[in-house]
Parts: structure tokens; sequence; C-alpha cells
């Protein structure tokens, strides 16, 4: 994945039509939130705040408590310290704990869950039987042009399609005008390609309604490409909330730095004006951030595949030599093992062919500054 592909995402979806009230606006407030199950702790001391109109993903690994902080807001779990706030009214902590179905709180579930014996219209519906017959016609008819589903109106669930029960699933979600929706790995149930066609569909639908949303995925790809803010969980807390291309070109610690993309740390001694790795001497200028402090020092420099490119060398000028070659199609990702014994990849276009134990020399191409942590 190249460097600007989270940004110019996000700045692709900024032009698309929204209802957003007042984006500074605070739909939802974690505070200090934490939940254990006997001696095992799967939230902890987690803050957390998402604004007016945001569509806010909960990434990490399985285990990591993104699941369970969901239900936290949905109220399918009491939190065991800390308070959670939907518009500034506490739904759970200090001494009040408000059901599901007192949240105004929307899911779409990993499987859609729609109700096998009502038509489409009949799907969406069912949560706005309190409306009169008129208005509750009238808030199907708008949802159903809002998915594009116009003519399934009367189709039953087994008569659509993935991608189409997903848009059932949201437009019921969305027809008692949630303050909040929740979306539960909302991708995994559909093929690759479908999948790759629903983020940008679900997207569209959720700005076009205006509606607060928080998407829970393990998929990297998935929550870069949706979302506008991307919070990076490990082990029962976040460990960085940002824009999709600030967390994938800045992350704040190695986990996320490792988690997100192909990640490959070179080991680098800082000098007065440059560093020294296992593919050469650089400006220190390369690194961002404050170095001065290292003087003398080892780091590990995080490079991606797009960052680095093999050349064809003999044994004697070589860094290193091939160890291992993916194909991916358009490109290839080959994985170089230097002389130093460290392991980094490389990304090529289709056409430059390296063959396993091929010696290469390593350029270091990157034309952003590169994140550094003090060596493990």
């Amino acid at each position: 994945m190249s460097r600007n592909d989270g940004r110019e995402r996000t700045q692709a979806f900024d032009d698309v039509e929204t209802a957003v009230d007042d984006p500074t606006r605070t739909v939802l407030q974690l505070d200090s939130v934490e939940k254990t199950f006997g001696a095992e702790t799967a939230v902890e001391a987690l803050s957390l705040a998402v604004n007016d109109g945001e569509l806010l993903t909960l990434l990490g690994p399985s285990g990591c408590g993104k699941t369970t902080t969901l239900r936290l807001i949905a109220g399918l779990e009491r939190p065991t310290a800390g308070t959670v706030r939907i518009n500034d009214e506490v739904i759970a902590g200090d001494g009040r704990f408000a059901k599901p179905e007192e949240r105004d709180v929307g899911i779409v579930f990993q499987d859609f869950a729609l109700f096998p014996h009502l038509d489409v219209s009949e799907n969406i519906a069912f949560g706005i039987q309190d409306l009169s017959t008129e208005d509750r016609e009238n808030r199907v008819e708008e949802l159903l042009e809002l998915v594009d589903l116009q003519s399934h109106s009367g189709r039953m669930p087994n008569q659509l399609s993935g991608g189409q029960q997903q848009r059932v699933a949201l437009a019921r979600s969305l027809a008692p005008e949630p303050d909040l929706l929740l979306l539960d790995e909302p991708f995994s149930n559909l093929d690759v390609r479908l999948r790759v066609e629903m983020r940008e569909e679900v997207r569209r639908i959720l700005k076009r309604a205006g509606v607060t949303a928080i998407s829970v995925t393990h998929d990297q790809e998935e929550a870069l490409s949706i979302s506008d803010r991307v919070a990076i969980m490990n082990d029962g807390r976040v460990e960085q909330v940002g824009d999709p291309g600030e967390v994938f070109e800045d992350p704040e610690s190695r986990f996320v730095a490792s988690f997100l993309g192909q990640a490959s740390f070179l080991s680098a001694r800082v000098t007065e004006g440059s560093i020294e790795t296992g593919i050469g001497a650089f400006d220190r200028e390369v690194l961002s951030g404050p170095i001065e402090a290292y003087d003398g020092a080892h780091v590990d420099v995080l490079v991606r595949p797009d960052d680095l490119q093999a050349l064809p060398t003999n044994e004697s000028m070589a860094d290193g030599y091939v160890s291992h070659r993916q194909y991916n199609g358009p490109s290839f990702v080959y994985r170089v093992t230097l002389h130093s014994g460290e392991e980094v990849h490389c990304l090529h276009n289709h056409s430059q062919l390296f063959e396993p134990g091929e010696p290469v020399e390593i350029d270091l191409t990157a034309d952003h500054s590169l994140a550094w942590y003090p060596a493990e």
C-alpha cells in the first residue's frame, strides 16, 4: 500500500454529500472504561470520543478488546469501571446502566440477522412500528432509495445477494434514526470482490445519512479505506487514534507500526550527522521527530516495502540476497536477507523479476520521513 493511500481515500470520501449537523459535537464519550471477566481484563482504561457524523473504526487483532468495547457501547455488557455517555447523557457508569433498547443505538451484525419471514420493506419497517402507517411507509421508501433497493422492496431475504442483504440490514438499523450506529465486522461474510465494493457503498450510505458510526474489524485495509479515524487497539487499550494516513505513516508505537502494513525494522546507529544501517549510511534528517538525544545510540527504523528498491548487483557489492518472492498479481514483494541478518521487504512491479538467492543492493527510495523507535 502506498504512503498516500489513506489520505487520498479520505479526501475522496470528503467529497461525498453529508448531512452532518455539527462535526465538532461529541456524540459518544468513553471515559476510563474497563471491563473484566473474572481475573481477565478485556478492556482497560479506555477513553475515546466520537464526533457527529464521524465513522470511527476500532482496529486490532483478535482478542484485543474491540468487540467487547462495542458491546459496552451497545449495552450488551456492563462496564466494570468508567462511564459511557451518548449526547452528554450517562448511559453506563456513575450508578446508571441503560438497557440496549433505551440507548438509541443501532447495530448491524456480522450475519445481517434479517427476519427470513419478512420481505425487504417489512424488515426495514420492523423498528418503526410506532409511526403512523403513512409515516412508516414514507420512511421505508426513503431508505429504499438511500440503499438503492427500490425495485427489491417485496423480495424475501433468501432472494437477495449478500451485498443486498447487507444494505437491507443497514437500512433497518437506520430506520429509527439512531444517535449512533454500530457495525460489527460488517464485511466479514462477503466474498473478497464484494467486500471491496460494499466498503465504498456503506461509506456512501452512512455519509448521505449523516449518521455517527463505529465499526469493528481486524482487517486493516478495510479500516484504512472507509474510516474518518482509526483507533488501534491492543490488549484492551487504545494505542493510537488518528486519521488513516496519520496512523499508517506516523505510528506511535512498534505495535502499531507492525500491525499496519508490512513492516520491517532496520537497526541504525545514530551519529552526529547520519544514521548507519545495513543498507548504507543516510542523512539523519530522513528520520521523523527529534533524534538528538540518541547520538551514538542504536534505533530501529521503520521501512515498508514501498520505501525500498532492490537492484541487481554482484556478490561483492550486494547488501544481501533475495530469500523469498511473493507474487501479488500487479506486483512482487521480495523478502531480502541482509548480510547483517536483518530482513526487509521490497515492492516491485511484476515485470521486475528477481530469483530467490540472487544478490541485490537495497536502495532507500522513501520520499517521506521515517518513523523510528529505541532499539529493543
